[in-house]
């Protein structure tokens, strides 16, 4: 909803300031205008890109307009998903962990956190590392190194909607002179006319710079923007996950790896130390 709102100050603060100027707000209504600056800038984007870039950009479009899953709540699901987990295997020994990385959506464990089931890519990463943990044929060193290039890998592939959405908003002010140098060469067609005629035809020309400008650094690079945000709040779920199971590869005992994952959250969603170890005794009394 941040994103609507911001919209609707751009429009109220740059049409609204025309307005209480004396302008017109019908003569900056230029569908023509509009149609050789979105039309240009859509075959842009098609040509500029390969289909994979086309479907993930259309995709993660409708993201912006939803609010932040990762909240406070949602971590404090993680760690102790992640708790739960380590305590079975240093209880019982990592081999008694198959079950539940086998087929997470019947595990125990796994579907006492519906939330953190809903992100399948999170869920594939904890299942993917812990059975590497079962397997023992890896060590600290070499996960580590692994969970690197995976989550490297994560980001280089999310950051492909923000790299070509960045690209459309910077070219929108050039395609917005394209309309505008359209219009004032169709007004050169009409040089005998009267001022007044030449005047307005000029001034509906100009209006393509002003939308191409407006759009671009307006409403669609604000996108990008946005959408580099999020991509920041996912990545640090995997730094948690990430962290966490390193500490117990290193030996260290369920709580003390699970306040290592605590610690690598931004401090506006991390939980307090003593808000996660209530919780953790919550779940150790159930």
């Amino acid at each position: 909803m941040l994103v609507i709102g911001g919209w609707i100050v751009v429009i109220a603060a740059v049409f609204g300031g025309y307005a209480l100027a004396g302008g017109h707000l019908a003569a900056l209504f230029q569908p023509t205008e509009l149609l050789i600056i979105g039309g240009a800038a859509t075959g842009a984007f098609i040509v500029g890109n390969n289909g994979k870039a086309i479907k993930a950009t259309l995709a993660s479009i409708p993201k912006v307009f939803s609010g932040s899953k990762h909240t406070k709540a949602m971590y404090m699901q993680l760690l102790a998903l992640l708790y739960e987990l380590l305590v079975k295997a240093r209880k019982d020994g990592l081999m008694a962990l198959e079950q539940d990385i086998d087929d997470p959506a019947k595990s125990p464990i796994f579907s006492k956190y519906p939330e953190i089931m809903t992100d399948h890519h999170v869920v594939e990463f904890i299942v993917d590392y812990l059975r590497l943990m079962v397997g023992g044929n890896m060590n600290a060193f070499e996960i580590e190194s692994l969970m690197d290039h995976e989550i490297e890998t994560h980001h280089k592939e999310a950051h492909v909607p923000i790299h070509v959405i960045t690209k459309v908003g910077d070219a929108m002010p050039a395609f917005g002179i394209v309309a505008a140098v359209m219009g004032v060469a169709h007004t050169m067609e009409f040089i005998s006319a009267p001022p007044a005629v030449l005047g307005e035809m000029v001034a509906k020309a100009l209006v393509g710079t002003f939308l191409g400008i407006l759009l671009g650094y307006g409403f669609i690079s604000p996108i990008a923007g946005a959408l580099e945000a999020k991509l920041q709040e996912s990545s640090k779920v995997y730094d948690c996950v990430k962290v966490t199971l390193l500490a117990t590869l290193n030996s260290c005992p369920p709580p003390v790896a699970i306040e290592f994952g605590r610690k690598v959250l931004y401090s506006t969603e991390r939980p307090a130390f003593l808000e996660l170890e209530e919780n953790l005794k919550k779940l150790k009394s159930r």
